[in-house]
């Protein structure tokens, strides 16, 4: 099955990840803040903001940093680096800085690539007070020795750290969570692709009449989900699947990244939908590094959440690098993990398990005028055996997800042969 998404949806969460690009997020600050503005502009958002200081599970919420300008200028008062033509240029968190120094000790404070010497790296120092400045290995190279004006215009001060979530409300109050961080500056796969991708995803629920409610979190990596888990700490066990969203742009294949459980239904679902789409992918086991996986999945909440990407993190050379930028991500990639995304979400909602209402022996299909509804179908004899697989399964402790995989047979043709089976009520949950 392949879910075929609106046209021109790539190209608008392309639109999208262009209008977030030049703003320079952190964990905290108000370019998170203007972020979440601009998606709020698409889907309602509930932000939260929590003040510096505050304990979150083993963690402190720390002050809040922003920035203003900031830059490296040679004796001419030419600025050899500035903040103003990427965001990348200055060390994530640096604290204020107002001198004149030699480039012998400037040295110290300086960020390169000597391996992608035209490359700016992304680099950050959240937890330690420190300066500095990212910049090209060539750039460095053709400073000549001498006095540089060094400028960074930050504050870090008592804040806030801010968050913001979305709920597309479903038939029941067991949760799907769908997670993406928004702490990376000018980076377009990581992550602002799978902030668009997970904008459009829940207006497309929007549109439908999910089963699971979808809760949307939109949070700082690792300690804004830490925050996210202490705050909803109490009601966490209603969280029943979830997906961590991350490099969801880039021309890789798609990659998902299994739980700590490694069985979760969302597991399964992924690996299903992946497999049956025929799509290149590749699976992979969970491991404690990474994204914000790790944090659902830590062993006091152990929850079903898996990441879903295309090539993984640190997977690519332009990862955590100005190469990272709006020619790296397409609309084709983020429509098709967006694609991936609904189809998986589409059978997470319909898998159930169900009771055969009539056990002894098989039940008189064609008095029922099931096998009529058959007649003219290209997949009558797929549908058939949809049919019989599901009554044959309908034990209550198979779900339908466990009926296609052992029969071989598409999930949406199974779903449709139960939903038939429930009409005739033949089988019910």
């Amino acid at each position: 099955m392949t879910t075929r998404v609106k046209g021109g949806a790539g190209e608008e969460m392309h639109a999208l990840v262009e209008r977030m690009y030049p703003l320079c997020r952190s964990i905290t600050g108000d370019g998170v803040r203007a972020t979440l503005d601009i998606v709020g502009e698409h889907i309602p958002l509930q932000v939260h903001e929590v003040p510096t200081g505050t304990q979150v599970l083993d963690w402190t919420v720390p002050q809040e940093w922003n920035i203003r300008d900031a830059y490296i200028a040679d004796g001419t008062g030419r600025r050899v680096v500035d903040f103003a033509e990427s965001s990348l240029h200055v060390l994530g968190y640096s604290v204020p800085v107002s001198a004149t120094m030699p480039l012998s000790e400037l040295r110290g404070h300086l960020h390169t690539l000597p391996e992608q010497p035209a490359l700016v790296p992304y680099r950050t120092s959240y937890y330690k007070p420190e300066w500095g400045f990212c910049l090209a290995q060539e750039t460095l190279d053709a400073m000549p020795d001498g006095e540089y004006e060094v400028r960074i215009d930050s504050t870090l001060a008592d804040g806030h750290l801010t968050y913001a979530e979305h709920v597309v409300p479903g038939q029941i109050a067991d949760e799907v969570i769908v997670s993406c961080h928004v702490c990376h500056p000018s980076l377009a796969n990581d992550n602002l692709a799978g902030i668009a991708v997970a904008t459009y995803l829940a207006r497309a629920l929007a549109e439908q009449n999910p089963y699971y409610t979808y809760r949307f979190v939109f949070a700082p990596g690792t300690v804004g989900a830490i925050t996210w888990l202490a705050r909803n700490a109490e009601r966490v066990d209603r969280v029943k699947h979830g997906l961590v969203l991350a490099c969801a742009g880039d021309p890789g294949r798609l990659t998902y990244k299994q739980s700590r459980r490694g069985d979760a239904e969302i597991d399964r679902v992924l690996e299903h939908v992946l497999r049956a789409s025929e799509r290149p992918h590749r699976i992979k086991e969970f491991t404690p590094y990474g994204y914000d996986e790790r944090q659902y999945c830590s062993p006091g909440f152990d929850l079903g959440v898996g990441s879903l990407s295309r090539t993984p993190y640190a997977g690519y050379p332009e990862y955590h690098t100005s190469a990272d930028d709006l020619d790296f991500v397409s609309p084709e990639a983020m429509a098709d993990t967006l694609a991936v995304c609904r189809e998986a979400f589409s059978v997470l909602d319909r898998n159930r398990s169900y009771v055969n209402l009539s056990p002894y022996g098989e039940p008189q299909l064609g008095r029922r005028g099931l096998y009529d509804s058959l007649g003219g179908r290209s997949d009558a004899k797929e549908a058939q055996m949809a049919m019989l697989w599901v009554l044959s399964l309908s034990d209550g402790e198979h779900s339908l997800l466990d009926v296609a995989e052992r029969a071989g047979l598409p999930f949406d043709t199974v779903a449709a042969a139960a939903d038939a089976l429930r009409g005739a009520e033949l089988i019910k949950t």
